[in-house]
């Protein structure tokens, strides 16, 4: 456990906005030499819906509530008939309405993000140099991965690649 210490307070703070500091494969190679076998394939497996463990059984039960209440909502602005969720968190139904109505999909994901980060700052709490820190740090970094997907520049150009590519097709309709 002693070599958590380094570990942790060497890890570059993670935030919502901007790019991450590392890649998740960055991230693995300074973990392998100080955590135990079983916490690196912890990490190695470690996915956002995760729930192998007691900090991660926490996490992945605030993750499918998310998911039951992003579905409903969605369904419902759409018009669908969807049952609404039992026990419903008064904190992920007004950031999931603030999401499902933000003006631009981008701004939706960032406003879940937000939760995410606040929802995994209470979980870790005061454990700043254990396995709670770690999967902690882990799973904000997985979330960021995600997040990096969702990119503006990259989606305008596949939307004007699509568009062009339909405006082609029209005429020959």
């Amino acid at each position: 456990m002693a070599s958590y210490y380094y570990l942790i307070s060497s890890l570059p703070m993670l935030r919502t906005r901007g790019e991450p500091p590392m890649d998740y494969a960055e991230f693995l190679r300074q973990c392998r030499t100080a955590v135990s076998p079983g916490v690196y394939e912890t990490l190695a497996t470690l996915t956002v819906s995760a729930d192998h463990g007691p900090f991660l059984s926490q996490w992945a039960e605030f993750y499918q509530s998310l998911s039951r209440e992003l579905t409903y909502q969605r369904s419902v602005k759409l018009g669908r008939p969807c049952p609404a969720p039992y026990n419903r968190d008064p904190g992920i139904v007004r950031a999931v309405s603030e999401a499902v109505n933000a003006e631009n999909p981008l701004e939706g994901e960032q406003i879940l993000l937000d939760l995410e980060f606040r929802r995994l700052d209470g979980m870790i709490g005061l454990h700043n140099f254990d396995d709670h820190a770690l999967y902690g740090y882990a799973m904000k970094l997985q979330l960021l991965e995600r997040q990096r997907l969702f990119r503006r520049e990259a989606g305008k150009r596949a939307f004007d690649g699509l568009a062009a590519h339909i405006r082609q097709q029209i005429p020959s309709l």
